[in-house]
Parts: structure tokens; C-alpha cells; sequence
């Protein structure tokens, strides 16, 4: 049997790579997971930089393109296997407000989930001290941006309209995550956030995909080898 066609290098436990295999999933699209390790510097061997010269994960190759940047990636995807989920109900109206909230994934709800995520999660994984001066900062420009999404979502099951899209299976990687941490009060306080997010989960491909993110980024499966 031939080998897939379609390739994605990385460790998928990053909420990039993450964002790529969801939407290979959500298309139905078979892939190889091609696994890198961090650690060893994979990323920045000189036959993956002269794929990607930033030396960064995701990386896609289908058949004879390669791509990187996973809302990149992610578009290309969707656009050749499944576009419904690009355009809404198909009416260039639609197909607008799936961009406009693609980006504000990518410019409001990204950084502060990121950023608390990295203090609550990863510094203490990996040896350091959470900074709650950044924690609290981020928390205050989280609780703002989850309004307008409480009240979005209070007249629209998704963010981009009665069906969903991209904008909000880009939200998954990132909040998988910080669901994780304390401050997930900020979610499951906000009634039709806490079900967008409910249903968002609850999603076969989100559920194939959660099973390549441990909540310790798997640091606990290190430290027991």
C-alpha cells in the first residue's frame, strides 16, 4: 500500500500542529504524522530549515506543495477537501464573517490564552515560576475578549454564523489547553461559550485529535522513562 500523500511534520502535541491535524481530520483526509522531537533539535536540521527556513512546526507536504504556518496549512486543507467549512452557508457574507473570525482567533483570543496557558502549564513543567503579573494582565484581556464571544454566540450557535467553520475549530488547540489550567472559570461561567466550547470538544475529530495533547505536554511520560 502506498504511502499517504499528505505528510505533517511536527510533535502534535503543539497547539500548531494540533490546528493542522483537526482540520486533516475534519476533511476525512489520511496522513502521516512524520513525529519530530524538540528537544533533539529536529526542527532545525538543514534538511527540515530548507523546507521551512524559520524552523518552525507545522510543516505540510501535499504530494508536490509544501506549506507551513498552520492557519496556512489549515485553509489549504479545508479549501481542497472540505471548503463548506471556509465559506458558511456559501454566500460571500458568510464566507466574510468566517474570516473576520478567523481573525480574531488569531489577534485577540490567541495571545492571552497562549500566555496563560505557558504560565500555568508549561513554566512549572519546565522548572520555572509562573508569572502572575503576566497571568493577571492576560486574565483581564481574556475576560474583555470572552464577552464579545458571550455575546456573539448568545445569537449565533457558532462564531461565524449557524454552521460551523474554521473560525471556531481554530479555537480547539489553544483551549484545549487552557481548559486545563485554573482559570477555566472563564469559559464555564459564560453559559453559551461554556456550550460552543461543549460541543466544540465533543467533536470526533477533536476527540481524535485530544489523544496526541496530554495536559503535561507529556513531561509526565518523560520523566518516567
Amino acid at each position: 500500500m502506498a504511502p499517504p500523500a499528505v505528510k505533517v511534520y511536527g510533535w502534535a502535541m503543539s497547539p500548531f500542529v494540533a490546528r493542522a491535524l483537526l482540520c486533516l481530520e475534519e476533511a476525512g483526509v489520511e496522513y502521516e504524522l512524520v513525529a519530530m522531537i524538540p528537544e533533539a533539535g529536529h526542527h532545525l536540521r538543514p534538511d527540515f530549515l530548507a523546507k521551512n527556513p524559520f524552523g518552525q512546526v507545522p510543516l505540510l507536504e501535499d504530494g508536490d506543495l509544501t506549506l507551513f504556518e498552520s492557519r496556512a496549512i489549515a485553509r489549504h486543507v479545508l479549501r481542497k477537501h472540505k471548503p463548506e467549512l471556509l465559506v458558511g452557508d456559501g454566500s460571500p457574507a458568510a464566507a466574510a464573517m468566517v474570516d473576520v473570525w478567523l481573525e480574531v482567533e488569531a489577534q485577540q483570543h490567541h495571545a492571552p490564552t497562549g500566555a496563560i496557558m505557558v504560565q500555568c502549564i508549561l513554566m512549572p513543567l519546565l522548572g520555572g515560576a509562573r508569572d502572575q503579573a503576566v497571568v493577571d494582565e492576560n486574565v483581564a484581556k481574556l475576560n474583555k475578549v470572552l464577552d464579545v464571544y458571550e455575546a456573539r454566540l448568545a445569537t449565533s450557535r457558532y462564531l461565524a454564523g449557524e454552521s460551523i467553520s474554521l473560525a471556531d475549530l481554530s479555537h480547539f488547540p489553544m483551549m484545549r489547553y487552557f481548559m486545563e489550567t485554573e482559570y477555566k472559570a472563564l469559559v464555564e461561567e459564560r453559559p453559551h461559550v461554556k456550550a460552543w466550547w461543549e460541543e466544540l470538544k465533543a467533536r470526533p475529530a477533536a476527540r481524535k485529535v485530544i489523544e496526541f495533547m496530554p495536559a503535561d505536554f507529556g513531561f509526565g511520560k518523560k520523566a518516567e522513562q
